[in-house]
């Protein structure tokens, strides 16, 4: 389809404003711009037909399948939607006084109070943006507390080689130097090499549970234990929660900080970069350093807490996406403590019953039971046929369901990572698996055809490495 600039045409428009009655304001010459912002014109008509058209191009959950690796892009309900849009949630504004945000105070402390409950801490900050702002926020409180204890020579972060690429790079970011722990045959951390890499500089230890290979690491309780006992602290990254919430609570397990995505596990339409949310919880220790101010509750009213000497400081304007946790507040209230199980274990179910249907013809990574995803290899696949995983991505387009992530994790060959999330019903995952069955056999039979997929859609397939070294930002 043409861009709206391409439809432009001089002189075109419509006048929807009546002629302006009272005396023009003009800007200073130093502050005016020395050309007029060049936009497109068309009529009203036009505009009206090329958005329309171009929504019909989007792709999401209310379409169809998004299987989308570590992401949980999961249906989610619009009455979350619709108590966010309530105007005493919407239309405040964060500098009012507090007796007349009541409610969004109120709002605050009980969802961080059932999200303590939930993974086992006992404070929570609501300011991180998105959750590699939450691992950042983290991390910065880890250093405060090591630095309060005159032990600012800690400055290793131990991170397993199956982990996010957000975790290595928080860590940079906070000033830490990154220690890799590689992962063993069955797709845990190898915990032999893992003692080898604590000594008297550890600061922590960072750890995605259930891991990025959609395996649950049997051993978190005794690795935090190393990490306890050398002194450092251990983080959680909490991308995976959606498959053990309610289920098991990472304090439990040992971990004393971690951060949450609230746009994944618990509802926010995600993706195309925001909103989100990464509220950062931790035990009682380390709740001095968490972000300030934090909702308090005093007699019947509610007020921030801004008492806090050993706070990092804030880590965002305002007080975070208010509206991301009014979202997960609804949720967690809709379904309540037995429903947030039974999507956990329904994730973990709709994993392995697709996983099992799959792999009659594909190979996964790591055979056996998954949690909320799982990762194919196609490297056999690829020997055999030519056909590397994103060429069977690509047929999956064209088939009309999106694909999954592809390549990833790093240590996996020719990767492919589904997570069909709990929303998912067993028909779709039926109809899917016989997608990826046709197109298995289509390797064999027509591999060309998924070489040149999709054929289906406005843009076929581009040069991805060129285009990445070559930016056109602007039209």
């Amino acid at each position: 389809m043409k861009l709206i600039f391409e439809k432009s045409a001089a002189g075109a428009g419509t006048a929807i404003l009546p002629e302006c009655d009272v005396e023009k304001a003009v800007l200073p010459p130093e502050y005016a711009r020395e050309t007029p912002p060049r936009l497109p014109e068309a009529a009203e008509s036009e505009i009206g037909r090329h958005y329309t058209a171009l929504a019909k191009m989007v792709y999401g959950v209310n379409n169809g399948f998004y299987p989308l690796g570590s992401c949980t892009m999961k249906y989610n309900p619009a009455v979350n939607e619709e108590a966010a849009a309530l105007p005493g949630f919407a239309d405040v504004h964060p500098l009012q006084p507090e007796h007349t945000v009541q409610g969004c105070l109120e709002a605050l402390y009980e969802i961080e109070r059932f999200l303590c409950e939930a993974t086992g801490m006992d404070a929570m900050s609501f300011q991180p943006a998105a959750g590699a702002h939450g691992e950042l926020t983290g991390l910065m409180m880890i250093k405060a507390y090591h630095e309060s204890k005159g032990e600012s020579y800690r400055r290793d972060i131990i991170i397993p080689d199956s982990a996010h690429g957000t975790n290595p790079a928080s860590v940079s970011m906070a000033g830490f130097r990154v220690i890799h722990a590689p992962s063993g045959p069955n797709g845990e951390i190898d915990l032999d090499k893992f003692k080898t890499a604590i000594g008297p500089n550890t600061a922590g230890f960072m750890l995605t549970n259930p891991n990025t290979l959609g395996l649950f690491e049997r051993n978190a309780a005794e690795l935090a234990e190393i990490v306890h006992e050398a002194g450092g602290l251990v983080y959680y990254d909490g991308a995976n929660l959606n498959a053990v919430m309610g289920v098991v609570r990472p304090g439990d397990m040992g971990f004393d900080v971690l951060h949450l995505n609230l746009h994944k596990s618990f509802s926010t339409p995600h993706g195309g970069g925001g909103p989100g949310s990464g509220p950062v919880g931790c035990k009682a220790f380390l709740a001095p350093f968490l972000p300030a101010p934090r909702v308090i509750k005093q007699g019947e009213s509610f007020c921030w807490n801004a008492d806090s000497p050993q706070s990092i400081g804030r880590v965002k304007s305002f007080h975070g996406n208010f509206l991301v946790a009014v979202r997960a507040l609804t949720y967690i209230m809709t379904l309540g403590g037995d429903g947030i199980t039974d999507a956990a274990k329904s994730a973990v179910l709709n994993a392995n019953y697709l996983m099992k249907k799959l792999t009659g013809q594909y190979d996964a990574a790591y055979p056996g039971g998954c949690m909320h995803e799982f990762v194919l290899t196609l490297e056999k696949l690829k020997k055999r046929t030519g056909v590397a995983a994103v060429d069977v991505a690509k047929a999956m387009i064209d088939a009309g369901i999106h694909p999954p992530t592809m390549y990833f994790p790093l240590i996996v060959h020719e990767a492919l990572m589904f997570e069909p999330t709990e929303t998912e019903t067993k028909e779709t995952l039926d109809e899917v698996a016989a997608i990826l069955s046709d197109i298995y056999e289509k390797a064999f039979s027509d591999p060309d055809a998924l070489r040149n997929a999709p054929v289906r859609t406005p843009v076929g397939r581009p040069d991805e490495a060129a285009a990445a070294r070559n930016l056109v930002l602007r039209y």
